[in-house]
């Protein structure tokens, strides 16, 4: 008599599932200093990575050498744009008096639309601001020192991502081996075909989302220059680099751009730069989303927001950016492991999906088959 494989009960399963769950969020709070740089670094080393066969092909550098000469090219592209952004901010300190005293005008106004409006009075409206005031400032010190460590924390993890971009360059080859080892030499063919599309989709998604930033830069710095808006420069700037992080970004930059605007050109054009960037951004997201950045990752909505959520829960700021490529890698692993497709048909957006389930099929087959039934044949 043949014995049949025991399968665990669907509670059991769940138990696993969720056990495993905890361990990965726990393993991935406890190991944030680790995993944020390394995971950057793998993501600059993928974008990377023709650059690097460039030099190392074609013009016949040392494998050392061409994963060098890739990273110094990064970090140029980031000092220059660094540099961009500086000389846009170095001329808002230069107008600093002037954006005081027209700060002081609009707060002024804002306070006489207040009694006017609400019947707030103005010396009630002070009390608050300086009791609020003086909150801000006992509290200074602490604050400052918070800047301080922050700062100095992203300098150490901006340098451990470039450490990490380098050598995941350098021993690409030695890695690829050590997977393959790992998931047996009869696995292979599936072990390459992952790695190949995790690069060429996460590649293809980081171009595509630069390209995108370039443009909703350029568009809301003319959009903002032709309403005469000061500083137009450095919000197009900042409203072409916050859009990376999906949803939040949008409504965060807007806010700078609000505060700016009022502060340089009081309440009247408020309603025009909201209306504006908002504009640009449905744009960005119903046409230049699907045509430059295409279906290359291929999420649905739900689970974008989502892993925005979870990511800046547990790694903070960066796990915003970071999340939309994890979730991506993790849906191709999906789809190609038999028993974890389920979780890849969550992830996905059926709408993209131009192979449905196979039981799609059989319901499409079923139902055609009754429609086609001689009863009904009889019938008509």
């Amino acid at each position: 008599m043949a014995a049949f494989p025991r399968q665990n009960p669907f509670y059991t399963k769940l138990a696993m599932v969720l056990i495993s769950l905890i361990a990965l969020f726990y393993i991935a709070v406890l190991g944030k200093t680790i995993l944020v740089p390394l995971t950057f670094g793998l993501l600059f080393s993928v974008m990377l990575l023709p650059l690097a066969n460039f030099f190392e092909r074609r013009l016949h550098f040392p494998r050392s050498l061409a994963a060098l000469m890739s990273v110094l090219i990064l970090v140029l592209s980031l000092a220059g744009l660094l540099y961009l952004v500086g000389q846009q901010i170095t001329t808002l300190a230069d107008d600093w008096p002037q954006f005081r005293e027209q700060v002081s005008t609009s707060v002024a106004d804002l306070q006489r639309w207040i009694s006017a409006k609400l019947h707030i009075r103005i010396k009630q409206q002070m009390t608050y601001v300086n009791n609020a005031t003086s909150k801000l400032l006992e509290t200074g010190s602490s604050v400052i020192g918070d800047v301080v460590v922050s700062f100095s924390s992203v300098l150490l993890t901006l340098v451990f991502i470039l450490i990490d971009t380098f050598f995941l360059l350098y021993y690409r080859r030695l890695i690829i081996r050590f997977l393959v080892a790992v998931f047996k030499e009869e696995n292979s063919v599936i072990v390459y075909d992952v790695l190949a599309q995790i690069q060429s989709r996460i590649r293809q998604y980081i171009l595509g989302l630069l390209l995108e930033m370039a443009i909703v830069s350029v568009a809301t710095c003319l959009a903002l220059w032709i309403l005469g808006v000061k500083y137009a420069i450095l919000l197009g700037l900042i409203t072409g680099l916050f859009n990376v992080i999906p949803y939040i970004g949008i409504f965060t930059a807007t806010l700078l751009s609000v505060l700016v605007t009022f502060a340089t050109a009081g309440a009247t054009k408020l309603l025009l730069v909201i209306g504006t960037i908002l504009g640009i951004h449905l744009i960005d997201s119903n046409v230049l989303l699907p045509v430059v950045v295409g279906s290359k990752v291929r999420i649905n909505a739900f689970i974008t927001v989502l892993g925005v959520i979870v990511g800046e829960s547990v790694w903070g700021i960066p796990g915003t950016f970071l999340a939309i490529p994890i979730i991506a890698i993790a849906k191709i692993v999906f789809d190609r492991i038999e028993p974890l497709k389920p979780w890849g048909y969550l992830f996905g957006d059926e709408v993209d999906e131009k192979e449905p389930p196979p039981l799609k099929e059989e319901i499409k087959q079923q139902g055609h088959d009754l429609t086609n039934s001689p009863e009904k044949k009889g019938a008509e």
